[in-house]
């Protein structure tokens, strides 16, 4: 990055640190915020910065990186504030773990593919950086898809691991057959009752499994869960319109012709203009 394109960045950063200064001065509701207070804000922030990327909108995603970008600096000035650390500190500290953690490009290591990187940083947080245990700092707050694959990545850091595809797709399938001789044994539960412990655990197990799928074929469970969701809402909103525009009401119609308004909702959206229903 050219001099003057440096001097540009850290005088932007160094405003953005004086705002958040004053805002925590002089905003009655910055000055009540403590770290815990902030956090559930962080997290949606990450989330919103996550859609972005997935929905591939650029400008979203530069609006979004800077409410991240701002809750960071607020998380800062708490510590500031308790002694224990600064921005300065915050910066300099991952600095030198991104430079420990990469000894591939700031060393003599070698790692020429990106499964190797993965391995090595595993290697390194236990050599280097005194964590324990083949589950080391897996946080309980993790949503349940991330945590689940977080803990899979660590076992699979010690080898513990499916060698490709194959393996996870052929549990699914054993999890899928487990769970309909748990559901043929129970029956259908009543709405709103607490399910058969064998069929709640039998769900886990392939759910589980199925972020296992997602893990190894490089997807992300969480994310594709969320864009599914997605799709399935624009799709049931744009079926009710319209079934309004032929004059139905969505609630009152009978579950076939509900899914023949959404199939025709999901070839609107696919692009498909075939003769609706009606």
């Amino acid at each position: 990055m050219p001099p003057a394109d440096d001097a540009r960045l850290a005088e932007a950063l160094v405003e953005l640190q004086a705002l958040t200064k004053r805002l925590r001065r002089d905003c009655p509701w910055d000055r009540e915020q403590t770290a815990r207070t902030i956090v559930p804000h962080t997290v949606e922030e990450a989330y919103e910065v996550a859609d972005a990327a997935n929905a591939g909108d650029d400008a979203k995603l530069l609006d979004e990186l800077g409410d991240l970008l701002f809750q960071s600096y607020f998380l800062a000035l708490l510590l500031e504030e308790r002694g224990a650390g600064d921005l300065e500190t915050v910066a300099r500290t991952v600095h030198e773990k991104l430079v420990r953690r990469h000894p591939h490009v700031f060393g003599d290591a070698e790692a020429d593919t990106a499964g190797r990187v993965r391995r090595r940083w595993e290697e390194i947080k236990t050599e280097q950086e005194g964590r324990s245990g083949i589950f080391h700092d897996v946080p309980e707050s993790l949503p349940g898809l991330l945590q689940a694959r977080k803990v899979q990545r660590r076992a699979a850091a010690v080898g513990f691991d499916w060698p490709g595809l194959d393996g996870p797709l052929a549990k699914m399938r054993e999890e899928m057959d487990e769970i309909d001789a748990e559901l043929a044994r129970t029956g259908q539960p009543a709405p709103e009752t607490e399910s058969d412990p064998r069929v709640f655990d039998e769900i886990g197990d392939l759910l589980f499994t199925l972020v296992n799928v997602a893990r190894v074929a490089n997807v992300d469970p969480e994310l594709a869960l969320r864009a599914t969701s997605g799709r399935f809402v624009e799709r049931v909103e744009l079926a009710e319109r319209l079934a309004a525009e032929a004059g139905e009401t969505w609630a009152e119609l009978a579950l076939d012709a509900q899914e023949a308004w959404y199939v025709s909702a999901k070839r609107r959206l696919a692009g498909d203009r075939s003769v609706d229903p009606g």
